[in-house]
């Protein structure tokens, strides 16, 4: 078991460290540029080609991507109510509880703890959580409408291309599938490359807040993904992947909104840092649980 163990996490730990300490040396690593590549072009293609080859029924497929949703719901509800009781700016605090990272660490953690099938169904819930993270969450930061920013998002049309190739059985050509592969395969090394560099690049201010609204987003997450498994009778991989991906970490695009919009970027921070250092600690006896 401890090998399994090993198998799973090694590889994620490991090309995030690569990226920590890449940093941490001072070389040179274009954050923007790097994740612009990996929204706009590495994951767009991932999802399209996940879609595509997808072994499983396209009802299944969007049955689990409704759990997502009502697990986004869920953590938004517990999330609201717990920063109105502690006198919390919801702006600043909320979109760290509602969205983990279900791209970075999910989707590699997923594929190597449940194969390709666990791989597809952490797509349904990335694709949830992106969604609503570049609409509700940019609302939540920046006030305004961002129903234009989701039209800019090829992920989107990723999803809307992948499902209704899929759902009408359209033939794909190999050359294409074979492209979308090549280049959807640098998405999650990529993501986890960024995810150590942006950790190594990351200050901590406040570190008992960060610390408490950082245990409530892995606790919520594990509790939520638990109740919602339970609730809807899921066993299995689609058992692990939803309760793995809610207990994500708080995703480091909370750190880019907030920074961008001005909304306690040094406190968002903090968050992003601690929750991800408390999941590697607590990874071993999640998927312990989960496998």
């Amino acid at each position: 078991m401890y090998e399994i163990l090993l198998n799973i996490i090694a590889p994620v730990v490991v090309t995030a460290g690569i990226g920590f300490f890449w940093a941490k040396t001072g070389r040179a690593f274009h954050t923007e540029t790097i994740t612009t590549l990996v929204t706009n072009v590495g994951s767009p293609m991932l999802i399209f080609t996940t879609l595509v080859k997808l072994d499983m029924e396209l009802g299944a497929f969007l049955e689990f991507a409704m759990y997502a949703f009502l697990s986004a719901v869920s953590f938004c509800l517990i999330g609201l109510v717990i920063l109105r009781m502690c006198r919390l700016d919801v702006r600043n605090y909320l979109p760290g509880l509602m969205f983990p990272n279900t791209g970075n660490m999910g989707l590699p953690l997923c594929l190597f703890a449940f194969g390709e099938a666990g791989l597809a169904l952490a797509i349904a819930v990335f694709t949830i959580f992106s969604t609503l993270q570049f609409t509700f969450g940019v609302w939540l930061s920046s006030g305004e409408s961002s129903a234009r920013q989701l039209l800019r998002t090829p992920l989107l049309y990723a999803v809307i291309i992948g499902l209704a190739v899929k759902a009408m059985s359209l033939p794909v050509p190999l050359w294409l599938i074979n492209t979308t592969d090549l280049v959807g395969s640098l998405t999650i090394p990529l993501m986890l490359f960024a995810l150590g560099v942006s950790l190594a690049s990351l200050s901590i201010s406040h570190i008992r807040l960060a610390t408490g609204l950082s245990i409530l987003r892995l606790g919520m997450g594990f509790a939520v993904g638990y109740g919602l498994a339970t609730l809807f009778g899921l066993t299995g991989i689609e058992r692990g992947v939803l309760i793995l991906e809610c207990s994500m970490p708080v995703a480091v695009f909370n750190y880019l909104f907030s920074l961008r919009y001005e909304r306690a970027h040094s406190h968002v921070a903090g968050m992003v840092v601690i929750s991800t250092l408390v999941s590697f600690i607590t990874l071993p006896a999640l998927l312990l649980f989960l496998l």
